[in-house]
Parts: C-alpha cells; sequence; structure tokens
C-alpha cells in the first residue's frame, strides 16, 4: 500500500511538473515580443519629432522601455489568462482578456479613471488584432514552408530535383550536349587554323 501510494505520489508530481519544452515556449511567447518592440521603440525614437530637442540617445532609450514595458505586460498577462483559463496559445479570447486587463492597468495609471477605460478597449482591439495576424501568417508560413518541401521531395524522387529553371543563363549539359560542344569547339579550333595558315601564306 505505501510503495502504491509513493507511486501514485510520484506521478502525480510528475504529471503536474512543466516540461522544459512548455516552459521554453512560455518564455518565448514573453521575451521575444518584449525585445521585439524595444527594437521597434529605438526605431520610433529615430523618427521622433522630439529627438532634436532632447536628444537622439534619451528619445530612443525611452521609447524602447516604453515599448517593451506595455509588450511585456500585455504578454505576461495574456500568459496569465491562458494558464487560468487552461486553454491553447492560440486563444484569442485570452488576447482580448490580457488587452483591456492590461490597458486597464496601464490606462489608469497613466489618466486616472478615463484613461483606464480608452486604453482598456485600444490594448484589446490592438492586442487581438495583432494575435490574429500572427497567427494567420505563422500559419500562411507553414503551408508554403509544406509546398516548399513536399516539391522538394517529389523532385528527389523524380530525379530532377537538381534541374535548374528554364530562365536560369548557366546550363548542365548532359552527355549529347557536352559532345556536341566539344565538336563545335574542334569545329572553331580548326577553322582558326585555316585562317592563320592563309595569313601566313599572303604573308
Amino acid at each position: 500500500m505505501g510503495s502504491e501510494n509513493e507511486e501514485a505520489t510520484d506521478s502525480g508530481l510528475n504529471n503536474s511538473s512543466p516540461s522544459p519544452s512548455s516552459s521554453h515556449a512560455w518564455k518565448s511567447r514573453i521575451v521575444v515580443p518584449t525585445l521585439l518592440a524595444g527594437v521597434a521603440g529605438a526605431g520610433a525614437g529615430l523618427i521622433s519629432k522630439h529627438r532634436k530637442t532632447l536628444g537622439l540617445a534619451n528619445v530612443c532609450s525611452s521609447y524602447a522601455a516604453n515599448f517593451a514595458i506595455v509588450t511585456g505586460c500585455y504578454c505576461g498577462a495574456r500568459e496569465f489568462v491562458t494558464a487560468t483559463r487552461k486553454t491553447g496559445p492560440d486563444d484569442l479570447w485570452n488576447s482580448a482578456a490580457a488587452g483591456f486587463g492590461t490597458g486597464a492597468l496601464l490606462g489608469r495609471l497613466q489618466g486616472g479613471q478615463l484613461g483606464a477605460i480608452r486604453y482598456s478597449v485600444i490594448f484589446a482591439v490592438v492586442g487581438t488584432t495583432a494575435d490574429f495576424s500572427i497567427l494567420k501568417l505563422k500559419d500562411a508560413f507553414r503551408d508554403h514552408t509544406k509546398t516548399i518541401y513536399q516539391d522538394i521531395e517529389n523532385s528527389k524522387k523524380s530525379g530532377t530535383w537538381l534541374n535548374l529553371p528554364e530562365w536560369f543563363p548557366i546550363r548542365v549539359l548532359d552527355e549529347e550536349a557536352l559532345a556536341a560542344k566539344l565538336a563545335q569547339e574542334e569545329q572553331f579550333l580548326e577553322q582558326r587554323a585555316r585562317i592563320r595558315s592563309l595569313r601566313e601564306e599572303e604573308s
């Protein structure tokens, strides 16, 4: 009985512990967008109209920090909602709820009660739209990659995967074309030798 209880406890612990791949994906869904948002914020600071008065470095760092903070808060809230609702990362209701909560919190800190309402709606719409677009782009990229891989596999099976397109200026010659080219070169060399001999006779 005791060994059975210990085995059940061990299996329960193993089932409850997250796998390294899931924790890695969880971190990548927060860290990578936050870093990309920081880079985008720095780029926005480069074209900001305040860069001349406040200084380029200050404006870029301020924009990068603000973009990274907003994106980090949104992605963290989205992962929290996903873990709470126990749904997958592709559920757009998680994005809407995370955007609403993040916008309400940051808007309250920034502009009071009216700011909380305004920012919550903006964050919910923008966050859901961005996640929807990313999902569609992922699906399109996955389908395109699968099509390319399938074409390569089909061409390998048919033995034509090394063939160059028709518009390619460099051609890979087969045995017949190579023999014809060598014969043409020999004929050209014979003609040059005849012309050279005629010139020598004239001189």
